[in-house]
């Protein structure tokens, strides 16, 4: 079925450009490739639109692929009616086709199939007539001791079973029903009783209340959580009331007699059996859902950030991944990364070598030409940072404290393993470190990205759906900056638009068997590279050394003739053109539109020509935190402190500040104005200037705000202490974020 008239109404887009996008994709092109290099076909639909365009299809074919499963299904049974396929051909969603399919869908014995086996549908579609009848005198008729009706109530039960299982499956009362749970229901936790103390971290669930509809994701997350640990009880429903009244309004009762009680009787039976089970099931999988999208596109946008974070770029870099008892360890990287040397330090307790290891250091920028140390801001980070800044060396040697978080992870990787197979695995920490600063994105491919330490819920939400999203966001962010081919590691490579694992080995292994690639079209000599891969690929690879200027740039191979009509018509070489502004401005873009390129690929294409390959990332800064402010004892009140935003949630931001222990930015105090969403005000690796609010030392918490004037409208918030206030951002959020200060999500 075409569905493109439905995802271009969803996206308020042309049908064309989404029917050619989907052609596109369906033809094995990838993401960056069409946002980037086809834009006259898709009519510049960006990064965001086709990647919509491509998870809508595949739900929308999905939905398809179950409808004729259910069609065959019914077929099979002899139960279809032109009027029921009609139904099923124009449910939108997989809930409303479920719903559907529901009478007709094989089940166990229920108590409704064994009240049919005696004989007793006949009496519950008379009962359900809800006409005033005499029936413990019609029941009796029903009476059968080998089909074991035994007595009138046992008749009377048994229609109702039947009656229940009729409401329960009625498509229309299921979808109003479901509705009620999501618009008037709530979400209930409870401590389970004698977990009190064992289930503190969850003390402000112990008996909690709020609608389902408002509930944002970090606590529906956690109060799942909680759930799953055996600490809470969760219900999921409306008042049951009101889920009652909406069944005896969809099925009409409007009289009272003895049919009607009945009829009511197995309502309520309904309800409690069967539907809201059901409901709360339902209902359960659409809020997770919806959280788990909140939480993944929290990490993701705060991975993409962490990924752009300014590189400092091909210098020589000593790298420290600092400890105390046992010493500091020091690698010593060349300008691509190599590793050069390594050796172990010990100017901290117990050891205090503070003179030998100040000698090493000063050594080795003197032999190695070191241009930047990078430390660690794991324990003794701080301590490590003083210690090199207080040793002499040139003003000139950048010092900087590099986010250790997942280094540990890498250097306990197989890809660590096979890089460095004979190193112990601090010392790969501390290449990581090193590497982490020269280029972010280049290193932190290796690692995965739920070990990096910028999500939110990493591990409750739907796994599937978390590394297809990070993986996008990988993807979107390797091919958005370009990838140097001669220098990039297989890792960084199976992330470029149409190669993947297998065809970064191998260009990783051509590479190694015949030197560096001088151009492009070298590429296609690589196994298993074709046409296809090339195209996809060709475009987001870099050679700063290639022959063709342009294999630098991000301009297509596909347009390099274009390019070179465009010197030829000046007079002038591909070379000068890209060297030369004025040459550049006289170039007539409408000399060269045609039937597949458009003014948006010529403007991009001269864009590229201004500045060949440049990197999208800003320039590096170097950052200092607080000399003298250290620890959290070192923490008073009021203090003004620079620090770098390390994580996004949806109920703020944590910054480093230099204490070993992040401090929280809560949402009402990111700024001066209310904010809903904090990436409207900070991102990740951002560098900000934080108020010290609050210091629980014991606890390791620390209150800090973005506000010019923090205090000033804080205690008129404390005087009052409104119910609603605390309602609006509960208390229940304190769990969390005690869990996230201790580390839990670092």
């Amino acid at each position: 079925m075409n569905y493109s008239h439905k995802i271009a109404e969803e996206l308020q887009v042309k049908n064309q450009q989404v029917q050619a996008t989907i052609d596109l994709l369906d033809g094995g092109a990838t993401v960056p490739f069409i946002s980037r290099y086809r834009k006259e076909v898709t009519g510049s639909l960006d990064e965001v639109q086709v990647a919509t365009v491509r998870d809508r299809i595949q739900q929308l074919r999905d939905l398809d692929k179950r409808k004729e499963a259910i069609v065959k299904s019914i077929e099979e049974q002899g139960k279809m009616t032109p009027e029921l396929q009609k139904a099923i051909l124009e449910a939108e969603t997989m809930a409303r086709l479920e719903d559907i399919y529901l009478p007709y869908k094989p089940k166990r014995r229920t108590k409704a199939t064994i009240a049919r086996e005696k004989g007793l549908e006949p009496l519950a579609e008379i009962i359900f007539k809800q006409e005033s009848l005499e029936l413990e005198s019609l029941a009796t008729e029903y009476l059968n001791a080998e089909k074991e009706v035994t007595s009138v109530e046992e008749a009377l039960q048994g229609a109702r079973d039947i009656i229940a299982e009729w409401i329960n499956e009625d498509a229309g009362l299921r979808e109003k029903m479901r509705q009620l749970f999501l618009k008037e229901g709530f979400f209930r936790s409870r401590v389970i009783p004698g977990k009190e103390q064992e289930a503190i971290k969850y003390k402000d669930y112990f008996d909690w209340s709020e609608p389902i509809h408002s509930a944002p994701s970090h606590r529906v997350l956690a109060m799942r959580r909680g759930e799953k640990e055996l600490f809470l009880l969760l219900d999921v429903c409306p008042e049951e009331a009101d889920a009652i009244a909406l069944i005896e309004r969809q099925i009409l009762i409007n009289a009272e007699n003895t049919s009607v009680s009945q009829v009511k009787l197995a309502i309520k039976d309904a309800y409690k059996r069967l539907l809201k089970p059901s409901m709360e099931t339902e209902v359960r999988l659409i809020t997770k859902k919806k959280a788990d999208e909140e939480a993944i596109k929290v990490f993701a946008e705060n991975l993409r950030q962490l990924l752009l974070g300014a590189p400092l770029g091909e210098k020589a870099v000593m790298a420290i991944d600092p400890g105390f008892r046992t010493g500091c360890k020091l690698v010593c990287l060349g300008p691509q990364g190599q590793l050069l040397h390594y050796e172990a330090i010990f100017p901290h307790e117990p050891q205090r070598r503070t003179t030998e290891a100040a000698m090493t250091v000063r050594g080795l920028v003197e032999k190695f030409d070191i241009q930047a140390i990078a430390i660690g801001n794991g324990t003794a980070g701080r301590e490590t940072e003083a210690f090199v800044k207080g040793i002499g060396l040139s003003k000139s040697v950048i010092v900087t404290m590099v986010n250790e978080s997942g280094a540990s992870i890498y250097s306990a990787s197989e890809v660590a393993r096979e890089e460095f197979p004979d190193l112990d695995l601090t010392v790969r920490g501390a290449v990581s470190i090193g590497r982490r600063l020269m280029d972010p994105l280049a290193e932190l491919v290796k690692i995965d990205p739920k070990s990096i330490g910028v999500g939110q819920y990493q591990h409750d939400v739907d796994q599937s759906a978390l590394k297809n999203a990070l993986d996008d966001t990988v993807i979107s962010a390797v091919n958005g900056v370009g990838v140097e081919v001669n220098t990039a590691s297989k890792q960084l490579l199976t992330y470029v638009s149409g190669l993947g694992p297998v065809l970064a080995q191998n260009i990783v292994d051509y590479r190694n068997q015949h030197g560096p690639f001088t151009s492009r079209s070298q590429l296609l000599q690589v196994p298993r590279l074709g046409e296809k891969a090339y195209e996809q690929a060709a475009g987001f690879l870099r050679i700063r050394q290639g022959m063709n200027p342009l294999d630098r740039s991000a301009v297509h191979p596909e347009r390099y003739e274009l390019v070179e009509r465009m010197a030829k018509d000046l007079g002038t070489t591909v070379s000068e053109l890209m060297q030369s502004d004025s040459l550049r401005n006289r170039i007539n873009l409408k000399n060269y539109l045609s039937d597949s390129v458009g003014l948006p690929t010529l403007q991009d294409i001269l864009e590229e020509l201004s500045k060949p390959g440049r990197d999208p990332r800003e320039q590096f800064e170097v950052f200092q935190f607080q000399e003298g402010v250290n620890h959290l004892e070192d923490l008073k009140r009021g203090m003004k402190l620079p620090g770098i935003v390390t994580n996004i949630t949806a109920f703020g931001a944590f910054v480093d500040i230099g204490v070993h222990q992040d401090g929280l930015v809560h949402l009402s105090h990111l700024a001066d104005r209310f904010v809903k969403d904090p990436n409207e005000i900070v991102q990740v690796n951002q560098k900000v200037i934080v108020t010290v609010l609050d210091v629980d030392i014991p606890r390791k918490r620390i209150g800090l705000s973005m506000k010019a004037d923090p205090f000033a409208e804080r205690g008129k918030k404390m005087d009052k202490n409104s119910k609603s206030e605390r309602k609006e951002e509960p208390q229940g959020t304190m769990a969390e974020k005690l869990a996230m200060l201790k580390g839990k999500f670092r």
